[in-house]
């Protein structure tokens, strides 16, 4: 009996629930594909690339143990609704924070980037990041990321 008390603890500790905790990188693969409708065209054990249309692609990067992020990329400078729909389902998908509130979030940190170049806007648990950028051959990007961080408060 006593041998079985540290394999329950353990066991109890490895089975604590989290957004993404110790989820493998397949695992987020396939969250973010189901939400998002998004097409997987690279994986790895550790970064995953989507395409979700001809203008907006995402990109995952499963971290160890519990700390990922999902990115999406817009080509043009002024990014559709559906931009914001799809990296706030991407997001939810990764993180486990309502996808309202990504979407919100990222909307804030687009519009401040226009002006700033980079915003962020703290979450609980995460950080959503924006850029706004000119690719010499792509020409207007705009790129958010939300990145999950240890401090979940």
């Amino acid at each position: 009996m006593r041998a079985l008390l540290p394999l329950l603890a353990l066991t109890c500790l490895t089975a604590a629930p989290g957004p993404a905790r110790a989820q493998s990188c397949d695992t987020l693969v396939d969250k973010v594909t189901a939400e998002t409708a998004a097409k997987a065209t690279e994986r790895r054990s550790d970064y995953a690339s989507f395409t979700a249309s001809p203008d907006m692609t995402l990109t995952l990067a499963c971290g160890e143990p519990d700390l990922s992020s999902v990115g999406a990329q817009f080509r043009g400078e002024n990014p559709p609704d559906s931009y914001y729909d799809l990296f706030g389902h991407a997001g939810h998908a990764v993180t486990g924070i309502d996808a309202a509130v990504i979407t919100e979030a990222a909307r804030k940190a687009q519009a401040a980037s226009v002006r700033l170049r980079h915003s962020n806007v703290d979450l609980g648990g995460a950080r959503v990041t924006c850029s706004a950028m000119v690719s010499p051959d792509k020409g207007p990007l705009t790129l958010c990321a939300v990145i999950e961080h240890s401090d979940r408060s």
